[in-house]
C-alpha cells in the first residue's frame, strides 16, 4: 500500500459513526469550556499516541500488526494475546455502533426501527453484517479501493455541516452554553464524561500500523498515522464546537442520533437533516468496511505468530483471512443481539468499544517507553532521544487516565470479554505442545477471571447495567 492508501485507511476508519453523534454526546456531558478542555486533552494525548505508532513503525520494522505486536514484544505472549483479542473485540463492538446508528437514522422516517434497537432493526443489521462479509470475502485489495473512494465521499457532508453551522452561528447561544447546563456538574466531571467519546472517535489512528505488512515503505506507516490524525482532529473538534452556537446544549442533548442531523435541521430546515443522514450512511458503511478489514487482520497476524489457534491464520489466494473474517462477523452478530437488552444501545456500544481498546493502547505506549530506555538488537537507532521518551511517557499517562475516566463499570464488562478469550490462548498453546501458563501468566489469568466473575455478579445484582 502507498502513503495515500494508508492515509485513506486511517481517515476512513476514524471518520465513522462517532463524528455524527458528537454534538449530542458532548451536550449531554459538558458545555463549551469543558468541550474545549476535553479536546485539548484528547487531541494532545492521541497525538502522542500517533507519534508513538510513527516511532515504533520505524524503530521496530520487524513488528507487524501494530498494537498487538507491540504488546507482545514488550510484555510477553499472554498480554500480547490479550491486546490482540481486546483490540479485535473493540473493532467488532464498534462495528455494531455503525449498524445501530444507521437504523436510528432511518428510524426518523421508519418508526419501526426506533433508535436502532428494535427487533426489525437488529434483523436488517444482521443482513448488512453478512452482506459485507461476502463483499470483503471477494478480496482485500478490492475492499481497500472501495474504502479509499468512500472516504472522500463521506468527508464532504461533514465539512458542509461545519461551514453551514458557522454561517448560522449565534454568539449569544454560544455564550449561554459556555459554562454548561446545571445537569452537567463540575468542570472536572464534564471533561471526564466526554473522555470515552473522544477515544471512540479517534479509534483508527493506529490503522496504518495494523496494515504495516502491506506497506511499500515503513516510513509511510508513521506518516499516514500522523497525517490521518491531524486531518480528522480538526474536523471532529470543529463539529462539536460550532454546534454550541446553534442550539442550547440542553436541546442538543435531547436530539435523537445522529444528533448532527438535528443540529443542521434546526439551522437550515428539513433538507439539512436529510443531507446529513445521507452522508452518515455513506460514512458509516465505509468505516464499517475499514474496521472489519482491520479486525480480521489482527486475528490473522496473531495466528500467524502462533498466538491464536492455527485455523485463524488461514488465507485464500486472494489474501482474505476467511476464518478470521467469520469470527469477526460472528462476534459483531452476538453484540448486536446484546444491544437489544441495553437501555441505550448506541452509547453502550460506543463506550464499550472505547473501554476495550484502552488496554491495547496502554501496552503499546508503555512498550514505546521500554524501547527508549532498553532497546534490544532489533531496535533501529539504539536508545531513544529525550523527545521520544517524553512523547511515550505522555501517551502512557494519557491512556492510564482514560482507564480511570472509563470507570469501574466498563472495566468489569471488559473483563467479561477478556476472560473467556483465554480458551483461544490455551488452544494455541496445546497445538504447539507447550506448557499452558507460566507462573506470571497464571496470575494474569486469575485476575481476568476474577474480574469477569465480579462483572457478571454486578450485572446480575443490578449494581451495573448495560
Amino acid at each position: 500500500m502507498t502513503l495515500v492508501t494508508l492515509t485513506a485507511m486511517v481517515v476512513g476508519s476514524m471518520v465513522g459513526a462517532g463524528v455524527f453523534s458528537l454534538p449530542g454526546r458532548f451536550a449531554r456531558e459538558t458545555g463549551v469550556a469543558g468541550a474545549l478542555i476535553a479536546w485539548a486533552i484528547a487531541g494532545t494525548g492521541m497525538l502522542m499516541l500517533a507519534f508513538v505508532f510513527q516511532s515504533l513503525a520505524v524503530r521496530r520494522p520487524d513488528l507487524d500488526a501494530g498494537v498487538y505486536a507491540y504488546a507482545k514484544a514488550g510484555f510477553g505472549e499472554y498480554l500480547g494475546f490479550f491486546s490482540a483479542f481486546g483490540y479485535w473485540a473493540s473493532a467488532c463492538v464498534g462495528n455494531v455502533t455503525y449498524w445501530v446508528l444507521i437504523m436510528s437514522t432511518l428510524g426518523a422516517v421508519w418508526p419501526a426501527l426506533g433508535d436502532g434497537d428494535t427487533l426489525l432493526a437488529a434483523a436488517l443489521s444482521t443482513i448488512g453484517l453478512w452482506a459485507f462479509f461476502l463483499l470483503i470475502r471477494r478480496g482485500v485489495k478490492e475492499a481497500a479501493a472501495i474504502n479509499r473512494n468512500v472516504t472522500v465521499a463521506k468527508v464532504v457532508p461533514i465539512l458542509v455541516f461545519v461551514v453551514l453551522a458557522l454561517f448560522y452561528f449565534d454568539t449569544d447561544v454560544f455564550a449561554d452554553n459556555w459554562a454548561g447546563a446545571d445537569y452537567a456538574g463540575s468542570l472536572f466531571n464534564q471533561v471526564r464524561g466526554t473522555m470515552l467519546a473522544t477515544v471512540f472517535v479517534f479509534l483508527g489512528v493506529e490503522g496504518a500500523s495494523v496494515y504495516s505488512r502491506h506497506a511499500k515503505r515503513r516510513e509511510d506507516v508513521g506518516r499516514a498515522t500522523v497525517l490521518g490524525f491531524l486531518s480528522v482532529f480538526a474536523v471532529f473538534a470543529s463539529v462539536t464546537i460550532v454546534s454550541y452556537g446553534i442550539m442550547p446544549m440542553s436541546e442538543i442533548a435531547e436530539l435523537r442520533q445522529p444528533s448532527m442531523a438535528g443540529v443542521l435541521e434546526h439551522a437550515v430546515g428539513g433538507w439539512g437533516q436529510a443531507f446529513v443522514s445521507a452522508g452518515l450512511i455513506v460514512s458509516v458503511l465505509g468505516a464499517y468496511l475499514a474496521w472489519t478489514l482491520m479486525a480480521a487482520e489482527v486475528l490473522f497476524v496473531a495466528a500467524q505468530d502462533d498466538d491464536m489457534p492455527r485455523f485463524l491464520g488461514r488465507a485464500g489466494a486472494d489474501d482474505v483471512p476467511v476464518p478470521a473474517l467469520v469470527m469477526t462477523t460472528l462476534l459483531s452478530q452476538i453484540v448486536l443481539v446484546v444491544t437489544l437488552f441495553s437501555d441505550d444501545a448506541f452509547n453502550f456500544a460506543l463506550d464499550f468499544t472505547s473501554a476495550l481498546t484502552l488496554i491495547p493502547f496502554l501496552l503499546a505506549a508503555a512498550f514505546a517507553v521500554k524501547v527508549c530506555l532498553r532497546p534490544d538488537r532489533r531496535t533501529e537507532g539504539g536508545r531513544g532521544s529525550g523527545r521520544e521518551l517524553v512523547i511515550a511517557a505522555l501517551a502512557t499517562l494519557y491512556t492510564a487516565f482514560l482507564l480511570y475516566a472509563a470507570g469501574l463499570k466498563f472495566v468489569l464488562v471488559s473483563f467479561i470479554i477478556y476472560a473467556p478469550a483465554t480458551f483461544f490462548f490455551v488452544k494455541a498453546r496445546r497445538e504447539q505442545g507447550r506448557r499452558l501458563f507460566s507462573p506470571a501468566e497464571l496470575v494474569i489469568c486469575a485476575v481476568s477471571v476474577a474480574g469477569a466473575v465480579l462483572g457478571l455478579t454486578a450485572l446480575a445484582a443490578g449494581w451495573i447495567s448495560l
